[in-house]
């Protein structure tokens, strides 16, 4: 079964990824897949250079993030057209990740999507794990984890599908605005109500 893990922005999705983890269960990360296909030497990053110039890699040939980001930050049209150097780069590799976790004869595979529904990637996976929080402890908990004001928080938040929307688009949902231990609680039932462990 491949599991879609995602959620929103201090949601507390990375917790639950690090409780699947412990229970053993392959993990495609699509932030560090994002990391990955932009290494020196790979397809993602000669483009990327080819778009943006030379200035944007540090001086042992990475990706000067910072810079990067300061370019496209304030241009839309950049940002798109980095965003259609990444995507497919990102998905594709996702993919030979997955795959080869079911080659391998892995039962489970989680992929860790924060942007799931966002870019419309439900076709990769059975079944889709939502991890949600209440709006206010999202605020709090973003603002402090962050050192982010109010504005900025909210913003951050609104950038990003509302958590009520994807709970629609869910298989199952956790909730995550108690302990750790009543998150892991939920994980365990929903595993076993989809026969799993």
């Amino acid at each position: 079964m491949i599991i879609g893990l995602t959620g929103s922005i201090a949601s507390g999705k990375s917790t639950v990824a690090k409780m699947l983890e412990e229970m053993n269960f392959p993990i495609v990360d699509a932030d560090q897949v994002a990391r990955v296909v932009v290494e020196p030497g790979k397809q993602a990053l000669q483009e990327i250079v080819e778009q943006f110039g030379e200035d944007i890699l540090l001086e042992d040939g990475q990706l000067n993030r910072q810079k990067l980001g300061s370019i496209i930050f304030h241009d839309p049209s950049k940002r798109t057209v980095l965003n259609d150097i990444m995507h497919p780069a990102i998905r594709k590799e996702m993919l030979a990740q997955r795959d080869c976790w079911v080659e391998q004869g892995a039962e489970v595979v989680v992929m860790d999507i924060p942007l799931l529904f966002e870019s419309k990637l439900q076709h990769f996976v059975e079944k889709i794990l939502v991890v949600s929080v209440k709006e206010d402890t999202q605020l709090t908990r973003l603002m402090e984890r962050n050192q982010l004001s109010e504005e900025d928080a909210k913003a951050r938040i609104s950038s990003q599908l509302p958590l009520s929307v994807k709970e629609d688009g869910a298989d199952a949902v956790i909730y995550n605005n108690d302990s750790v231990e009543k998150t892991k609680e939920q994980l365990r039932y929903i595993l076993k109500e989809w026969g799993i462990q």
